[in-house]
């Protein structure tokens, strides 16, 4: 699900909060060595999310941040703000050229720059995490 997030919405922040939780606490966040990744090129989208793109050869901005059950993809055209929400059960990950995230029928592939690089632990944990959720709601192995 995509959000227009450029202004506060209550009913948004409460949409979110279902699909992949509400923010880890601060503790939390401690714990974890931090819940979000460092500002990433976006090199390209699929087909149904270009209109959340730049239309001039400026380039696109997006972030990651880990939820409980999930992540929010913040992205950036101009002024205006967009979430895209994966809860973990919907969320596959390619790391071929750089890396994919895809969902939903949608996806957002990031640059193989200096930028992805720094988030290469991020991207790590965020895969820890999914892991650990899919191990919490597998299905047991019949004897």
């Amino acid at each position: 699900m995509i959000i227009n997030t450029t202004h506060f919405n209550a009913d948004h922040k409460q949409i979110i909060a279902d699909l992949v939780g509400s923010p880890f606490s601060l503790v939390q966040k401690l714990k974890m060595n931090g819940v979000g990744s460092k500002r990433m090129i976006i090199d390209k989208v699929s087909p149904n999310m270009q209109s959340m793109m730049n239309v001039v050869a400026d380039i696109n901005y997006g972030n990651i941040e880990l939820r409980p059950k999930g992540i929010v993809i913040r992205i950036n055209k101009g002024l205006s703000n967009f979430a895209w929400i994966i809860p973990y059960y919907h969320l596959v990950i390619y790391k071929i050229n750089g890396s994919s995230i895809h969902a939903q029928g949608k996806f957002v592939q990031f640059r193989p720059d200096k930028t992805f690089k720094e988030n290469r632990k991020f991207f790590d944990k965020m895969i820890d995490e999914k892991v650990k959720y899919d191990m919490l709601y597998a299905m047991p192995k019949e004897l």
